[in-house]
């Protein structure tokens, strides 16, 4: 409340501000990028978006030596995060990225752009058809940019939080997988099926790979593949040492 009632103070001082987040006028800005700082972020945390943005452009402009530049620039990008404009928000921060490779917080902006995609994944709750029938481009977006992030900031202090998400968007990834070869397999298209198996034994592995690779024998046999088939196998083999799986698909090789 009294954040909101400084953020009042400042808006009318300015005599441009509504509480909507619109302008009447331009705002009055402050001498110093700290203070102007200081107003964006009360305005964001007050949810007044456009107010923010006004501020933060301001700093990003008229002080372009100044540290205080990159934080504007990315406070724009958490302008758009919190205003769930997802596209703007994921541009923002990796342009960001881009231009500003060595900053001390770039990871911080690489894992942003990678949780917009997070972000616009649908829900699971009370939508049909179920997530793995549906489009999975956001899911799959999700997927690639926080391995990525994992892969290009290991260190990071997001790395945690991005393999949380990212298990999370594999497994729907996985279970889409699933769902498509299980399609193609109940209506005989078996290259489709045998596509998309090996797919989610490439990309997204994870599940009980040792069944989808027995499976894969099986499906290569009805297409009268058996070198493949036999591939299969020897991936159970290779990748599942000492296990039973390893050991029956071992026998099924001869020997």
């Amino acid at each position: 409340m009294g954040r909101l009632l400084l953020l009042c103070v400042a808006a009318l001082a300015a005599g441009c501000t509504t509480f909507a987040g619109t302008s009447a006028r331009a705002p009055s800005y402050a001498s110093d990028a700290s203070a102007n700082m200081k107003i964006g972020n009360e305005a964001l945390a007050d949810h007044q978006y456009a107010v923010a943005e006004k501020y933060f452009e301001y700093v990003k402009t008229k002080y372009p030596f100044l540290d205080a530049s990159r934080e504007a620039e990315i406070r724009l990008g958490d302008v758009s995060f919190e205003h769930e404009l997802w596209t703007e928000a994921r541009d923002r921060y990796t342009v960001f990225v881009k231009l500003h490779p060595a900053y001390f917080r770039v990871d911080y902006c690489a894992y942003r752009a990678a949780l917009t995609y997070y972000r616009e994944m649908p829900s699971s709750l009370f939508l049909l058809p179920p997530s793995a029938e549906r489009e999975q481009t956001q899911v799959k977006g999700a997927w690639d940019t926080m391995t990525a992030f994992i892969k290009t900031y290991p260190s990071s202090v997001y790395v945690p939080e991005a393999k949380k998400y990212a298990e999370d968007a594999r497994q729907r990834l996985s279970q889409h997988e699933m769902y498509v070869a299980n399609f193609y397999e109940k209506r005989g298209h078996l290259n489709g099926a045998v596509g998309r198996l090996e797919t989610l034994v490439t990309k997204y592995p994870g599940q009980d790979e040792a069944a989808i690779l027995f499976r894969l024998h099986d499906l290569y046999l009805k297409l009268s593949d058996p070198v493949h088939a036999r591939g299969a196998l020897e991936r159970i083999v290779t990748r599942l040492p000492g296990t039973p799986d390893a050991a029956k698909a071992q026998a099924m090789l001869g020997g």
